[in-house]
């Protein structure tokens, strides 16, 4: 099951929200509570409101308990920009941006309840979760494995080869090029 809540237009720059996102994504509810008070960043304050409005859609909405809430998925975008001048020497003027941010917050639940179990809480039966199916592990023989370890030194290259895969991605360029660009 999955909670959503949103928060748009949070004047503050998705760069600088982002670094306490990925601080608080994939933990547990009261671990991120307890990170968010002790983290020394601007952005703090709007993602904890947040959060704790996610909570309470949990916990009055779908009348689930906030010890098996974690966060499944934080996303920080870009909002709209307010685009400012600053007047610099000689009679120039340099622009300035002042950008917002939307945040969504989804919160999972560990117990995996479905919105039909949910309902059926609400008219107080009691329901019985289905046995999940659990695949067997596949046992390989050593003779594969031996074969998969010859394959593998066959595609190794030379010492002073690279790999397409070792390259610099395109990330690295994005990461240099991307603000103040147009």
């Amino acid at each position: 099951m999955e909670i959503k809540a949103s928060a748009k237009f949070i004047r503050m720059s998705p760069r600088k929200v982002r670094l306490v996102a990925d601080l608080i994504r994939g933990m547990d509810l009261g671990a991120a509570e307890n990170q968010l008070k002790f983290i020394v960043k601007g952005a703090c304050e709007p993602i904890s409101k947040l959060l704790n409005s996610c909570v309470a859609n949990a916990v009055n909405n779908f009348k689930l308990k906030r010890e098996n809430l974690f966060i499944k998925t934080i996303t920080v975008d870009g909002g709209s920009v307010l685009k400012r001048w600053q007047p610099k020497a000689f009679g120039r003027a340099t622009p300035i941006r002042k950008r917002s941010s939307h945040i969504l917050i989804v919160l999972g639940d560990r117990t995996g309840a479905t919105p039909e179990a949910v309902k059926k809480a609400d008219k107080k039966e009691s329901a019985i979760a289905e046995p999940q199916v659990v695949e067997s592990l596949k046992v390989f023989s050593k003779q594969k494995d031996k074969e998969e370890k010859v394959t593998d030194k066959k595609t190794d290259k030379g010492k002073g080869q690279r790999d397409k895969d070792t390259r610099q991605s395109k990330g690295f360029l994005k990461k240099i090029f991307n603000r103040k660009t147009g």
